[in-house]
């Protein structure tokens, strides 16, 4: 379930009426390595092993879906919790968070820029993209957003093939959050993920590229603009960040060398 239903009080004018409207469901999720917590994420409950897996890959807790062998529910499904697979062995304070994360700020409780800006995976040479693409990756988003459709207040991320293919999509209240829930349900049956598009319904924020740069997505497109830290990232790391992607236009803020096609 990615919505609820709320009795509500609706104000035109000077008339008010009773109803009841569908809201986007936030609630917490506890994520341990074993039995240690690592995070709460306050997330829309549903694809909760998909998000655990996406987020131990995208905050490079482990290098590779291999390296988790399950992630089982405990108690009350507001829980879950990374199993590794044998042989392998991670130090979960290295990882664990001071605080929980939001719905709204993917980077609360790390203690700075230097601690979220990981060593990413370096992203493949290519696609060579033409400008057609990022108009189809943003139209194959748009049709991958039945919760948005009723509630208004879901963003959505799907990882797309360059001919705008949607491989993985996801929706939640957090933006991060549907990155990762994309990303974990892409990595159980594909990986590396290879010559790939992650496309977003919001801005483009520091950690959006972040987490793609840490699995290797070479490009990201968003319906908004990105922030100074994700162009500057986008550049640092070699991916294509493309934002405000609206028809055939759209702004390149990093990678324009992967863009063919131009004149």
């Amino acid at each position: 379930m990615t919505v609820v239903k709320r009795a509500v009080i609706a104000v035109e004018g000077a008339e008010a009426s009773a109803r009841h409207d569908e809201l986007a469901e936030e609630g917490p999720l506890e994520i341990r390595l074993a039995t240690t917590p690592l995070a709460v994420l306050m997330r829309t409950p549903g694809s909760d092993a998909a998000l655990a897996l996406g987020f131990a890959l995208t905050e490079g807790i482990v290098l590779s879906p291999d390296e988790i062998e399950s992630v089982d529910p405990v108690g009350d499904g507001d829980r879950v919790e990374l199993r590794l697979a044998a042989g392998v062995h991670i130090d979960p304070e290295k990882f664990r968070r001071s605080a929980y994360v939001s719905s709204s700020c993917g980077v609360c409780g790390k203690a700075s820029i230097d601690a979220v800006r990981v060593a990413g995976r370096r992203p493949p040479a290519g696609p060579v993209l033409d400008p057609s693409m990022p108009r189809r990756w943003i139209a194959a988003l748009e049709g991958s957003q039945p919760g948005f459709a009723r509630s208004g207040g879901l963003h959505a991320a799907a990882v797309c093939s360059p001919d705008g293919t949607v491989l993985a999509a996801a929706e939640d209240v957090g933006r991060h959050n549907a990155v990762d829930k994309a990303i974990g349900a892409l990595a159980t049956i594909r990986w590396p993920l290879g010559e790939v598009a992650l496309a977003v319904s919001g801005r483009i924020s520091f950690e959006i590229t972040q987490k793609a740069a840490v699995v290797g997505i070479p490009v990201v497109a968003g319906v908004s603009a990105a922030s100074s830290l994700a162009a500057e990232l986008g550049a640092e790391l070699g991916l294509t960040v493309i934002g405000f992607t609206r028809g055939d236009r759209f702004v390149v803020y990093s990678g324009a060398e992967r863009l063919g096609g131009l004149d």
